[in-house]
């Protein structure tokens, strides 16, 4: 394999390559480096490159240091600003830290075991409050595929960099739609896994178990073998789930057996409606997987209304989130008015939101995942907007201005299941639209298979964007 052919591989395909010795790490990174150099300045992907430490870290594994024979040997990778780096500051999208993480975080400590060179970190909103990747201290992060329509957020940055062949994974991270969001508004593969199943040390838990993390890809083997690399619990952890029977990216080759799969536009958010856009590409990946077997149904379900327990959580988290930065007064305003709101959100509230989830999880296990062994919605129920939406309104008036765009996205976040983006079709500004395919708790194998059906059914993947 060449260098140049960077842009559009696989990150299975280029770690193959250096274990094989066809290409090195630091020639991989020198290609991702390069791409970053000539893109990012339209797009904002990018908070920090790692230049040095980057080119330092692929000549330590070239000399068969650590990582050198790993699943991801030599692949750059990308992570969103609320991971730990050791070396850089953890901003968590703004202002508020000044002080370089002196220790990786738990998921950054597994990519590097498995050969992943981190080239540098990417952008969000603060505190990645909001589905748009916009903020005072960073700008704007534009679509790489139409620089005038959002990327979506809060893992926009990790989105942007892919979607742009700067690398072929970035971490993100989805508290209420931030993994799937970004990922159906730039094509990629986005996979949100159970609650969980990626451990969030040295924190116990986030938003009190709405964020988990995981990451963005643009094949459903490499968002597998990502999987494979960073999932398991420590006992730091607030939550776990029992490990797959076996590696994620094992089971892909071969199709599952045929499924009941029940497809719907009914916005899970009372009060929303369905572009019909969207509407036609959700009901032609239906269309798409009947023709591969599958028991296909549409449905209007009685969805369990996820409010009343993501909003406690949500307010509780920022609070909490905020009582970490080094800096308050340097948040935003609308980040400090957000945790100024957050008061009513006390313990108590909180717990009781945490027994509403489950009761919001059994009622989509019970309604919906009786009958059928995945669940069919879009990931937004519109299409992507224009960049600025949020320009000049406070928190609440954002909040509200953002409710179409996470409509269908939080209640999975509530319920802890998993739930995978997939391309389904393009808008009429060139922006790709997402459906999402969802499944019981700790069935992401499930997903990964179904995914990569349709993948080899009708391949989706573009060349990166030039």
């Amino acid at each position: 394999m060449d260098a140049t052919e960077f842009p559009n591989a696989s990150a299975s395909d280029l770690a193959a390559a250096v274990r094989a010795g066809e290409v090195t790490a630091r020639a991989l990174v020198e290609a991702s480096l390069a791409r970053i150099a000539a893109r990012d300045a339209e797009i904002n992907a990018f908070t920090v490159v790692r230049v040095a430490e980057a080119l330092a870290e692929a000549d330590t594994l070239d000399a068969g240091g650590p990582g050198h024979a790993g699943p991801l040997a030599g692949v750059p990778v990308a992570v969103k600003e609320e991971y730990a780096v050791t070396g850089t500051v953890t901003t968590l999208g703004g202002r508020g830290n000044s002080t370089p993480a002196t220790e990786d975080s738990e998921a950054i400590r597994r990519l590097r075991a498995a050969g992943a060179i981190i080239v540098g970190k990417t952008t969000m909103p603060e505190f990645g409050q909001f589905p748009f990747t916009e903020s005072a201290a960073t700008g704007i992060t534009r679509n790489p595929l139409n620089p005038e329509r959002s990327v979506g957020g809060s893992s926009g940055g990790s989105a942007a960099a892919v979607a742009a062949g700067m690398v072929p994974l970035a971490l993100g991270a989805d508290g209420g739609g931030s993994i799937r969001i970004p990922a159906a508004c730039t094509g990629l593969i986005g996979l949100k896994p159970t609650r969980g199943r990626i451990s969030l040390a040295p924190q116990a838990e986030h938003w009190f178990g709405l964020v988990v993390l995981g990451g963005l890809s643009r094949t459903v083997a490499d968002s597998a073998l990502l999987l494979d690399v960073l999932a398991g619990s420590t006992p730091v952890d607030r939550w776990s789930c029992p490990p797959p029977s076996s590696p994620y990216a094992a089971g892909l080759a071969a199709a599952p057996a045929p499924l009941r799969i029940a497809w719907t536009t009914k916005c899970v958010m009372p009060g929303t409606g369905t572009d019909p856009e969207v509407a036609a590409a959700t009901e032609d990946l239906a269309r798409r997987l009947a023709a591969l077997g599958h028991r296909v149904g549409h449905v209007w379900p009685r969805w369990p209304v996820p409010t009343d327990a993501f909003l406690p959580q949500f307010y509780a988290g920022m609070r909490v989130e905020a009582g970490t930065v080094e800096h308050p007064e340097l948040l935003e305003p609308r980040t400090r008015q957000t945790v100024a709101l957050s008061r009513w959100a006390t313990p108590r509230v909180v717990e009781r939101a945490l027994r509403r989830g489950e009761s919001v999880a059994a009622a989509l296990d019970e309604r919906l995942l009786t009958d059928a062994d995945v669940l069919a919605l879009p990931v937004m129920p519109t299409i992507a907007p224009e960049v600025g939406l949020l320009d000049g309104k406070n928190t609440v008036a954002a909040q509200l201005a953002t409710m179409p765009y996470v409509a269908n996205t939080v209640v999975f976040n509530v319920s802890g299941h998993p739930a995978l983006s997939v391309p389904a079709g393009v808008d009429r500004h060139g922006i790709p639209i997402g459906v999402q395919l969802v499944a019981r708790r700790g069935r992401e194998d499930l997903l990964l298979t179904l995914a990569a059906q349709l993948e080899r059914d009708a391949p989706w993947l573009a060349p990166a964007c030039p």
